[in-house]
């Protein structure tokens, strides 16, 4: 493997950086709005699959006693 100095290795990272497709401001915001979004349902649909499996345990251990 070609060893490179330093300086020769930032060169690279520019140059690699200069050709990455940057999302824009629009972008970032609408991505950033589905992950809340996305984040809330599926919080909101393990609260109700906890209760539910909360509910079925606490029948099963009243009918046990």
């Amino acid at each position: 493997m070609a060893k490179v100095t330093p300086v020769e290795f930032m060169r690279q990272v520019r140059a690699e950086t200069a050709k990455v497709t940057w999302p824009t401001r629009k972008e970032t915001v609408m991505t950033a709005v589905m992950v809340v979004i996305m984040t809330t349902l599926l919080a909101v649909f393990f609260l109700g699959v906890d209760s539910a499996f909360d509910a079925i345990v606490k029948a099963l251990l009243k009918l046990a006693q």
